[in-house]
């Protein structure tokens, strides 16, 4: 059985939230839900990726680049904060992992979608190298990487339904 941890904010410090690298690494709150956070923070990232999907793509790309960059601070000192390696409320590599997925820029709702899909796919069942990696990387990087995995493992599917699949249907 596959399983969030059921209530990220039933451990969390009074007023965790109101400092600015912890209220980010959950994806501004989206984490604090008590039931699946990292399918919440995957669903949050979305309207935040609206808000640059309009870049060119090496722009895009260096925006997340700086986001998984970031990340491993942010996620890192949130763990240390506490005291918990990957704790379920943190979303952000959730956001970055999105952000990878849905690098194709669909246009449609379906391909946004499908991207959200394929990724909580990947993000949850951590299929090799995905859970490899997950076991062993520590801190920050550790937190973020798997879901970097899980996100580029996502475009490339998405990539091949486009190659593939779709021009088979239209």
């Amino acid at each position: 059985m596959i399983h969030e941890p059921d209530s990220p904010t039933a451990i969390l410090p009074p007023g965790f939230l109101r400092h600015p690298v912890h209220f980010l690494a959950f994806g501004f709150g989206s984490g604090a839900m008590p039931k699946a956070p990292g399918t919440w923070g995957s669903l949050a990232a979305i309207p935040v990726w609206y808000t640059f999907a309009w870049l060119p793509p090496v722009a895009y790309w260096l925006v997340v680049l700086a986001a998984f960059l970031v990340g491993i601070w942010l996620c890192g000192k949130t763990a240390d904060a506490l005291k918990v390696h990957d704790h379920g409320g943190i979303v952000w590599d959730e956001f970055v992992g999105m952000w990878i997925a849905l690098g194709l820029f669909p246009d449609q709702i379906y391909g946004v979608l499908m991207a959200f899909l394929l990724f909580r796919l990947f993000d949850v069942v951590k299929p090799w190298p995905i859970s490899w990696l997950d076991a062993r990387m520590p801190g920050g990087l550790g937190i973020m990487v798997d879901d970097v995995v899980a996100g580029f493992m996502a475009l490339v599917c998405l990539w091949g339904i486009d190659v593939w699949v779709m021009p088979f249907i239209i």
